[in-house]
């Protein structure tokens, strides 16, 4: 386990790196000496200064990106707060192993490593409306388990997930981080319907109400009303940023994981780009409030890392055109 502690965590996120300023710089000036008039390509030239500066290089081509989807099972999903059983956690990893889910189409066709790692199926969280949903130990092991997870070699890290009750948890999460009470952070996740709204929304009140020391601590807050998965997704993307590997947010609840680092170490997203804008409904109210635009905005809510998938096809168009257009002088074209 990389972290014997959560102050040996918030030491590894208060040491990372920031981008190679060289780099970006040397990105730059490429950029502008294009053949083609300055900002034309709008946010693809952002994108490519954006990744080059973190991989420390002033042209380059996307062609090992990672995608890990992180599974585990949340206690607080016998409340009702989704219209699919438990069960459908693991049967969507079997999913996943036979090639059948939306990401795997997407990781095949963005030519991506995907791995799914089970950090909870069928050993759920507790019930955070009676206790944290993890205890130090546990939530420790599942930030490891992330950091671990993340391939050394990767030019672009992706983390999805997969858990009946998550958005549940995600909700809880950002309630504790951002304000505003449950009202404001619920969504239909799955897909309930106005009475199951309701329920869901009273069940993550409940949660806040049972942890009030979640609003001044964000790990505390992942810890107490997360998921095993979220924190995974936590570890990943801190260890990318370790390795100073970009990363692509997927939507509500990688978001709000990521958020829980944010917030306990300012600047600890710089690596990230938010891949897409999710149809739920608080997704886009948090990234407002991180400061994070999204790439892509299709209305996508599925999960398992699917809308940043899409979006690393941007990132590779992106990188395509800053590493393989001729400069004004390589064209031997007037007006660079």
């Amino acid at each position: 386990m990389p972290f014997a502690s959560l102050d040996a965590f918030r030491a590894a996120l208060a040491a990372a790196p920031g981008p190679d300023r060289a780099a970006r710089a040397a990105a730059e000036a490429r950029n502008s000496r294009l053949t083609k008039p300055p900002g034309a390509l709008g946010r693809l030239e952002e994108i490519a200064v954006w990744w080059c500066g973190w991989r420390g290089v002033a042209r380059g081509a996307l062609e090992r990106p990672q995608i890990v989807v992180f599974a585990a099972d949340h206690g607080v999903a016998r409340r009702g707060v989704s219209p699919f059983p438990a069960e459908v956690t693991a049967q969507m990893v079997g999913n996943f192993a036979a090639g059948g889910a939306a990401i795997n189409q997407l990781s095949r066709l963005l030519g991506a490593r995907l791995d799914v790692v089970d950090v909870g199926v069928g050993r759920p969280t507790a019930d955070f409306t009676e206790g944290p949903a993890m205890d130090e130990a546990r939530f420790l092991q599942a930030l490891g388990a992330g950091w671990d997870a993340v391939d050394p070699d990767a030019d672009l890290f992706i983390a999805g997930e997969m858990g009946i009750g998550a958005t549940s948890a995600a909700s809880a999460v950002a309630a504790a981080l951002f304000g505003g009470g449950a009202e404001a952070w619920t969504g239909r996740g799955a897909g309930v319907d106005d009475a199951g709204l309701r329920a869901k929304t009273a069940v993550v009140a409940a949660g806040l109400a049972a942890h009030p020391e979640a609003a001044a601590d964000p790990l505390e807050a992942l810890r107490r009303l997360g998921g095993l998965e979220m924190a995974a997704m936590a570890g990943a993307v801190a260890a990318a940023r370790a390795r100073r590997t970009p990363v692509l947010l997927d939507g509500f609840i990688c978001t709000a994981a990521a958020a829980a680092l944010a917030h306990a170490s300012p600047g600890a997203l710089e690596h990230c780009r938010a891949g897409h804008r999710s149809g739920e409904a608080a997704h886009g109210r948090m990234l407002d409030a991180l400061g994070l635009e999204a790439v892509l905005d299709l209305g996508m809510r599925l999960g398992e890392g699917s809308g940043a998938a899409v979006a690393a096809l941007t990132v590779k168009a992106a990188l395509a055109c800053h590493g393989g257009m001729a400069t004004f002088a390589e064209a031997g074209v007037s007006g660079g």
